[in-house]
């Protein structure tokens, strides 16, 4: 009974979710580098697939590369534990100009251990880890900005009629 009681509640007040089914027709720009592709990946499926050079909007990412700092040290001098950062910076346009821009960051730590393949494998799943979680930061904004983008687009077409 509650859940229809709120259901009531927010369609009385205006509510819309963002995301209610809409097709976000956006175009990520290749990123350079191997994680630049799975950041790319990563944000096309976030918008509902690889769309063309002719979308609405056109999102342009500019991946850094991974920067990795020790977080523990044993007495001995070794690391034993470390945290890799990634930052991006982004502009979305629209309509050819720009409606958005800014910059995200994301990092995770990791164990640093003396075998080299498990601490590679360490290494590659924390960049993977970040890159999910820069995908996530990203598009949130951008899918939030494209709907403020559509709100004033119909704002400004509603007060012309």
């Amino acid at each position: 009974m509650k859940k229809y009681i709120l259901v009531l509640f927010l369609a009385a007040c205006g509510f819309q979710p963002m995301y209610t089914e809409k097709d976000t027709d956006i175009y990520v720009a290749p990123i350079s580098g191997i994680n630049g592709i799975d950041l790319r990946n990563s944000l096309n499926a976030k918008f509902g697939g690889v769309r063309g050079a002719d979308a609405k909007y056109t999102l342009v990412v500019t991946l850094q590369e991974p920067r990795t700092r020790y977080k523990a040290l044993e007495t001995t001098g070794d690391a034993t534990w470390q945290e890799i950062s990634l930052s991006a910076t982004y502009t979305l346009q629209a309509d050819g100009k720009q409606i958005a821009r800014g910059s995200e960051k994301a990092s995770e730590s990791y164990t640093f251990v003396r075998y080299l393949v498990a601490a590679n494998a360490s290494y590659n799943n924390a960049v993977q880890n970040t890159i999910q979680v820069l995908a996530e930061k990203i598009g949130t904004r951008v899918i939030a900005e494209t709907y403020r983008y559509e709100q004033k687009t119909n704002d400004t077409q509603n007060t012309k009629k």
